[in-house]
């Protein structure tokens, strides 16, 4: 048995507390400020060199070789070919181009530097027709028109018919058919108007009860799941994190869902931060979110 003066020795020891770590808490609180603008500049650099990479530079040699073909001009004879000087000699050959292309190549020849007569009026055609400040205008342009014309023509009729045979045969390709099918999910869910308007936000006890889920009502549910309810239901969009994309459809009792005092993007936010960002009217404990929540608002009302 310890004596009791042993007891209160031992009980009135100061308790360790852990040190700050002054400098950690800097560090996170830098990476917090600037990860979130670093992270956007870099998905808007690599979806940029994406789009680069498959479909502007692509279409940039399609245009260089058109353009070559449309203004070719050579000239294969041991002397000058016109009296005006308006050629030049390529080297000590007999190939002689119009002295334009000669003088703009020669003032920016770039790497590896042109050598034969074809190789000049590329880089001639690069130059002078396709400079980027030109031709990204005309490609966003030349995109937007495509992409009207598209909605357009697919959107009805025949055009609609001939994309229902298309989206057809890829569902009876055993694995491009998932792929396909998860990414036009994701696809209509960010840029197309949504068909299906959701009218608000609820909370839902799911999976079980006493575990509550953010959803989205789609519409009334159907007339004989409410006759064998006794009470009218409501279709539910029940969506996962952290992609709200996708989720469960399913139809619940009117009395069995609880109506939030928060919006779609509000909702989207919370689904896709994990529970992170809460609504600014809603405030959370947690000293993150509410620096997350707290910037968010600054952001929207500044």
């Amino acid at each position: 048995m310890i004596p009791m003066s042993v007891s209160r020795e031992v009980s009135s020891e100061p308790v360790a507390v852990p040190p700050r770590r002054p400098f950690r808490r800097a560090v996170l609180g830098g990476l917090g400020v600037v990860l979130p603008p670093l992270l956007t500049v870099v998905l808007f650099l690599w979806a940029w060199n994406l789009i680069s990479h498959y479909v502007l530079e692509p279409l940039e040699n399609g245009a260089c070789h058109t353009l070559t073909w449309a203004t070719w001009d050579v000239r294969c004879t041991p002397q000058p070919p016109e009296a005006d000087d308006r050629y030049a000699r390529l080297g000590g050959s007999e190939v002689w181009i119009p002295r334009r292309v000669y003088a703009t190549v020669q003032n920016d020849p770039g790497t590896p530097r042109p050598q034969t007569a074809r190789e000049y009026f590329e880089r001639y055609v690069r130059l002078f027709y396709l400079r980027r400040w030109l031709v990204v205008p005309l490609f966003l342009v030349l995109f937007v028109l495509v992409m009207y014309g598209s909605g357009k023509f697919f959107g009805a009729g025949v055009g609609r018919w001939l994309w229902g045979a298309v989206e057809g045969l890829v569902a009876r390709v055993p694995v491009v058919r998932n792929v396909y099918s998860a990414v036009k999910q994701v696809t209509e869910f960010l840029v197309r108007e949504r068909a299906v308007e959701f009218r608000r936000v609820v909370a839902v006890e799911y999976p079980r009860r006493g575990v509550w889920a953010i959803a989205f009502v789609t519409g009334e549910g159907l007339p004989d799941v409410g006759a064998a309810a006794n009470e009218p239901v409501l279709s539910l969009l029940i969506p996962t994190s952290p992609m709200p994309a996708t989720g469960l459809t399913a139809m619940v009792r009117k009395s069995d869902v609880i109506d939030l005092n928060i919006t779609l993007d509000q909702a989207i936010q919370y689904i896709v931060s994990c529970g992170v960002v809460v609504p600014p009217h809603q405030p959370s404990q947690d000293p993150v979110a509410q620096q997350i929540a707290a910037a968010l608002t600054a952001r929207e009302t500044g």
